[in-house]
């Protein structure tokens, strides 16, 4: 699926994510030729985690059709191996369950303390000597979440 046709489903049905800049691949789900969910991959927005082996789910959408989440992160891991990546990790919120996660052989591995990204030598934010209101808005909102990772080697692999 390209990634604009996954960024209008994410745009669509996402309740709290916009749409992705930029991305490694994206997956689309089909039921009978229509789409029920999306996957969209990239390279880890952490700094930290972005040694080349790593990818990270940045985006993941389902009309809540069933399995659809846990098939599409399934399917990213395999592409990823594929690609040559150790690891995947990806981001939910602190009050969201994170069953499609557990399903598909993902392990929660961490807290992350929600905070804004406003680092000043980002064009357009609030630290920037060129931040002009209005400009810059966040792609999503500044809440705690849980890092999920899946690694080769892990034990437990997706089919």
């Amino acid at each position: 699926m390209s990634r604009d046709k996954a960024n209008e489903l994410v745009t669509r049905w996402h309740s709290h994510h916009k749409a992705v800049r930029g991305h490694k691949f994206a997956i689309g789900a089909f039921v009978e030729g229509e789409p029920v969910g999306a996957v969209i991959v990239g390279r880890p927005v952490a700094q930290a985690l972005d040694d080349g082996l790593t990818f990270e789910v940045v985006r993941l959408v389902t009309n809540r059709h069933p399995n659809a989440a846990t098939r599409l992160l399934g399917a990213s891991w395999r592409a990823a191996r594929a690609m040559g990546v150790r690891r995947m990790v990806s981001y939910t919120r602190i009050d969201e369950a994170g069953t499609c996660y557990h399903a598909a052989g993902w392990v929660r591995v961490a807290k992350v303390d929600g905070r804004k990204w406003t680092h000043r030598r980002r064009a357009g934010t609030a630290g920037s000597a060129q931040y002009l209101p209005g400009i810059f808005e966040p792609a999503t909102e500044t809440v705690d979440r849980h890092r999920w990772e899946i690694r080769s080697g892990s034990g437990r692999e997706p089919t």
